[in-house]
């Protein structure tokens, strides 16, 4: 087994091990740099929030080259092998979410949301098949995953195939609740976002009492943008910090974004495509005008109306009123945007394939800016 593997059953095995509300006490997040958000957070201001999510990553940093994984976002855990409600949505779509047929026409997300590298997911899809038969969690004959993808060529051998059958695996196996590591982790190990070292990184909201108490989490991997176009709180931080000319420039886009909703409001799948929608606004807010280089692809699921796949005959489901839907929109655009940013905070600068570093967004710099604007 990998050392890299071995290293991220241990993160999560300590994860699972951790108090109440514990969240990467040695890894500041936005929150821990002043950056204001709007909305209410969840206690883990994550995707796990929502109640039944587990998150797995298998993390690969190898050599000079290697510096790519896996994650895997399981909707009901690893207990349940029963299907959620879904919707999907392409924002831009130069880039891969498989399965999604499937999901738009069926309704329903029926195993894990899996993301990796580009060249990696025919790899993850067949091993995901494969675990899914060990673990008697195929729910038909035949299997359709969701795997998505982004590009981290820039850090990664990715024509070296790094990621096999086994890291799907263990991904899978080490699924858990509670904490999501962020930042150069899973699948976002060597991706890059608005030409800093970014990666992973999730975010959550519950609504009032009022509006449901409902629960929205979101878990990206962000790979997008221009350095000019990063906008934090509404501080142009991006412009602030530009690339030195030698660096900078007007070159293409061509970074993606995957992001993943999850919510425990009772949904069916037309509303979380109208839910999948709205992470677009969040994503913009960030800055991204997701060029045509950019494969910006969003899928949303409910873990509401549990049995409703399953039944032979007639279903009975609750559907929440579309005139009480407004306030998920709010929150799933505060926790995309908030995902993004976290996912940029805990990045780490990274050196990778052919000497290329990235460097990470200078938390004191990020300080320095926002009390300039006044935020």
């Amino acid at each position: 087994m990998h050392v890299a593997i071995t290293l991220v059953l241990l993160a999560a095995l300590a994860s699972a091990l951790s108090p109440p509300g514990a969240v990467q006490a040695a890894k500041p997040r936005a929150r821990d740099l002043g950056v204001p958000f709007e909305g209410t957070a969840g206690r883990l201001n994550a995707i796990t929030d929502v109640p039944g999510v587990e998150v797995g990553f298998t993390t690969l940093i190898e050599g000079d080259s290697v510096r790519t994984g896996v994650t895997a976002i399981l909707p009901r855990g690893r207990a349940s092998t029963d299907p959620v409600m879904a919707g999907w949505f392409s924002l831009n779509g130069n880039g891969e979410m498989t399965g999604t047929t499937w999901v738009k026409e069926g309704g329903f997300l029926e195993g894990p949301v899996f993301i990796t590298n580009t060249h990696s997911v025919g790899t993850v899809r067949d091993a995901s098949i494969a675990w899914g038969l060990k673990h008697g969690a195929q729910v038909q004959p035949w299997s359709l995953p969701v795997v998505a993808e982004t590009y981290d060529g820039h850090l990664n051998d990715i024509n070296g195939f790094h990621v096999k059958p086994e890291h799907v695996f263990a991904a899978l196996d080490g699924a858990r609740g509670g904490p999501v590591a962020e930042g150069n982790v899973g699948g976002g190990t060597g991706m890059i976002c608005y030409e800093f070292k970014c990666g992973t990184g999730t975010g959550s909201r519950t609504l009032e009492a009022q509006a449901g108490g409902y629960t929205v989490g979101v878990l990206v991997q962000a790979n997008h943008g221009r350095r000019a176009e990063l906008r934090i709180a509404g501080v142009p931080v991006g412009a602030e910090l530009a690339l030195p000319p030698a660096r900078g420039g007007a070159a293409p886009e061509l970074g993606s974004i995957i992001i993943v909703v999850a919510t425990d409001a009772p949904l069916v799948p037309h509303q979380l495509e109208r839910i999948a929608r709205r992470a677009s606004l969040g994503l913009a807010r960030t800055g991204a005008t997701s060029g045509n280089g950019s494969g910006d692809i969003f899928i949303a699921f409910s873990t509401a109306n549990a049995g409703a796949a399953g039944a032979r005959d007639v279903a009975t489901v609750q559907m929440l009123s579309n005139a009480r839907i407004s306030a998920l929109f709010s929150g799933t655009v505060q926790a995309t945007e908030e995902a993004i940013v976290n996912a940029l905070v805990a990045g780490e600068t990274m050196r990778g394939r052919d000497g290329h570093l990235v460097e990470a967004l200078p938390h004191a710099a990020l300080k320095e800016l926002l009390s300039k604007y006044g935020r």
